[in-house]
């Protein structure tokens, strides 16, 4: 009785990972396309291909500790992006860029 109780709760809790990954690529289904960020690690600059032309994507970058460091707006041209990133400290941040046309999510590390 006491293994089939265990087995129903790891089951319940599998189901439930599975949803939640599934909502998460429903709410950011380009995030599985192929973003690409280099150099990484970076110093200066980040570069990250793979987006999707747009007039207008808001561009933010979080700490590790979960705090909005560079926040701005930029067109993205030629599915690429340039974001100066000189004036961050050493560490390992997040980026986020969201616009009509895709919602982002990337990691880089500054060196």
């Amino acid at each position: 009785m006491k293994n089939y109780l265990l087995l129903f709760l790891l089951t319940i809790s599998l189901i439930r990972v599975a949803k939640a990954q599934k909502t998460t690529a429903e709410k950011f289904p380009n995030n599985l396309e192929k973003i690409k960020v280099f150099p990484n690690p970076a110093t200066t600059t980040i570069t990250i291909l793979g987006l999707k032309n747009t007039p207008k994507a808001s561009i933010l970058i979080f700490d590790i500790y979960g705090n909005s460091v560079l926040r701005h707006q930029w067109e993205v041209k030629n599915s690429a992006l340039n974001i100066p990133i000189a004036n961050l400290d050493k560490g390992i941040y997040t980026v986020t860029i969201s616009s009509k046309e895709q919602q982002v999510k990337t990691k880089f590390y500054k060196q």
